[in-house]
């Protein structure tokens, strides 16, 4: 499961519109390696211009900084593989936040999956046929093999 935390000031991603172009570029990015789209979660949360600070400094409303927090658990990278999930991050990001003129950051965690469950079950392996299937039904299924 990718999870993406999206903390922004008010502002900025107003409109459930903004919100659903971001979500859905981020669930293609993940769909398109095969994983099911049910996996991809993203959280928009939104906080007053108060309450960010980068260094020490109130942020401005004029100069909104966005902070991205993306969890992997579904699948994990070798070093050459990171360097394009980090190159393929900034340019998914790109129109809905550094075009807008807007300060960003993100960093990624890999999660072990074997501490991961979707409504109780264990997922199947990256790539198998029960992860097809879950891709298919987009949902999860009970599957043969499971923990």
């Amino acid at each position: 499961m990718p999870l993406w935390l999206v903390f922004h000031p008010e502002g900025t991603f107003k409109t459930t519109e903004t919100k659903q172009a971001l979500a859905a570029d981020i669930t293609t990015l993940y769909t398109g390696g095969g994983l099911p789209a049910f996996y991809v979660v993203v959280n928009f949360i939104t906080l007053p211009h108060t309450s960010i600070f980068v260094g020490g400094e109130n942020t401005s409303p004029d100069k909104p900084f966005i902070r991205f927090m993306v969890d992997h658990l579904a699948v994990h990278f070798d070093a050459p593989q990171k360097l394009r999930v980090i190159n393929k991050l900034d340019a998914l990001i790109k129109p809905h936040v550094a075009d807008k003129g807007y300060d960003w950051e993100f960093h990624i965690d890999e999660t072990p999956r074997d501490l991961w469950k979707i409504n109780g079950i264990v997922p199947p392996p990256f790539q198998s046929e029960a992860e097809k299937l879950w891709a298919k039904e987009n949902k999860a299924v009970e599957w043969e093999g499971k923990a």
